[in-house]
């Protein structure tokens, strides 16, 4: 089989990707290639209580399709309805072929296309491409993050990572342990805590919590006296500014946006919880995500005693719990380590040019899109100090530019030369996340200026792909089609 263009995963970047080339290179054949048997990608695969939107659905739903549940932040079955809704109304199924899992990627110089060797439902098979665009994600689905604890093995009860979750774990009335303090942590943890006898949330160390509302009242004002297009449009571009506006204050003036944040959880919890010890990092604001509590689930749960926070080191499991490094023992019927992901690079794609394997972390990253000297070939990675969605448009945007810019050149393939005036010593993210540090070591990395710098900022990128020229000395076009 052989396509224009194929697009790894059926997740958010996956289903935008085949809306926009469905809509501005109808002239062109794509198929998304999906590993697992459902749309949907993160949405799909997590299945642990509470699972919601870390984002708000006006920048965490697509430009183009309006979010139009009354919750701005969402659930994970709303999210994925809506991701279902979205290949209904552009009628994208018939471009998603299921458990096709593509394992290796050659790019063949002679012929201008890449060979895809792929498992198909048990089965290998080969697939070409003119254009390979994945959008399978950051993060590996088979593998997260699970340090091994002392003594684990002597713990009698369950011990399960959120990333393996499913309907038969019993929490109800149980004593539960939920070591983590990210996202995962404070949305699980409180989620749980409605059904067990408790839950401790214990973490090595505090990040950063802020409260937002589950309905957006702007938003619920505004659906009221204006079209659902026009309403969604402005409430998204108010959350837009706003995300920028705290970014940059963040990194402005940090002390100040720290002291806020910290007072803001002090107003919630009350004088007399130790804030300091239990909500206070040791980094600034957006040195890593904040994580965002839904109408302030964590500290209700908190207040009503249902759930408490620790903050020390697991020293080791003992059967009925842990010990930790105070001496304090925290007994448990189940464990939950909400440790974190691991970083994949490329998709967990093992890709080549001409046989030769392509090493991400010596490759730099194109406006953050493509890699240096990989030809016709794109991969798309959200923002990580807003929506990821965000940048998934703009990139899916940016891939169809070029895609047309090709064919008035009439060329085959499009290569961003190996610029070597732009190499330097920065990583992609500058985020201090450990599952970030964990794997840069296996990512692209970003150049000393631009396009190969990173900048993390929406309203710039829209200018850079919406409106300028792509058409740059940075990118190489070869191979004519006569």
């Amino acid at each position: 089989m052989h396509k224009d263009v194929i697009v790894i995963g059926a997740g958010i970047s996956g289903i935008a990707a085949g809306y926009h080339l469905k809509k501005k290179c109808s002239n062109k054949t794509f198929s998304i290639l999906e590993a697992r048997n459902n749309i949907g990608g993160t949405w799909d695969l997590f299945k642990y209580p509470g699972i919601r939107s870390d984002s708000d659905m006006h920048t965490l739903g697509y430009r183009f399709k309006p979010w139009i549940s009354k919750k701005s932040i969402a659930d994970g079955p709303s999210i994925l309805k809506y991701l279902d809704d979205t290949v209904k109304d552009y009628d994208l199924k018939k471009n998603i072929l299921f458990n096709h899992k593509v394992l290796n990627a050659n790019w063949n110089s002679k012929k201008s296309y890449w060979s895809l060797i792929v498992e198909a439902n048990g089965k290998s098979k080969e697939i070409t491409c003119n254009f390979l665009f994945l959008c399978g994600g950051y993060f590996s689905y088979s593998k997260p993050h699970m340090p091994t604890f002392k003594d684990q093995e002597n713990f009698r009860g369950d011990v399960i990572h959120p990333q393996f979750w499913n309907s038969e774990i019993d929490y109800k009335n149980k004593r539960v342990i939920v070591i983590g303090s990210g996202a995962t942590a404070v949305t699980l943890a409180p989620e749980i805590a409605k059904e067990t006898k408790h839950v401790v949330m214990l973490q090595r160390s505090p990040t950063y919590v802020v409260s937002w509302p589950s309905e957006d009242k702007i938003n619920l004002f505004l659906r009221k006296i204006l079209p659902l297009k026009i309403s969604y449009f402005l409430v998204r571009w108010k959350n837009i500014l706003y995300q920028s506006y705290t970014y940059f204050v963040a990194k402005k003036f940090p002390k100040k946006l720290k002291e806020q944040l910290i007072q803001r959880i002090k107003n919630e919890l009350g004088n007399n919880y130790d804030v300091e010890k239990h909500f206070t990092p040791s980094y600034m604001p957006w040195d890593q995500r904040i994580c965002l509590v839904p109408d302030s689930d964590l500290f209700k749960a908190i207040k009503s005693g249902q759930l408490s926070i620790q903050t020390d080191i697991i020293d080791k499991f003992e059967s009925d719990g842990i010990i930790l490094k105070s001496g304090k023992k925290i007994e448990a019927d189940l464990i939950v380590t909400a440790t974190g992901i691991e970083l994949n690079a490329l998709n967990d794609i093992n890709v080549s040019i001409d046989n030769n394997k392509v090493n991400p972390n010596e490759r730099l990253t194109y406006k953050g899109m493509m890699l240096s000297g990989v030809p016709n070939f794109a991969l798309s990675f959200g923002y990580v100090n807003a929506s990821w969605t965000l940048r998934t448009d703009l990139t899916c945007e940016y891939v169809c530019r070029l895609i047309k810019l090709m064919d008035k050149k009439n060329v085959l393939s499009c290569t961003p030369i190996d610029d070597l005036e732009a190499y330097g010593n920065d990583k992609l993210i500058d985020f201090t996340s450990g599952y970030i540090k964990r794997g840069l070591k296996m990512m692209p990395k970003q150049g000393n200026k631009s396009p190969w710098k990173n900048y993390q900022n929406y309203i710039k990128d829209i200018f850079a792909v919406r409106f300028m020229s792509i058409d740059d000395t940075n990118l190489k076009f070869h191979n004519s089609k006569d």
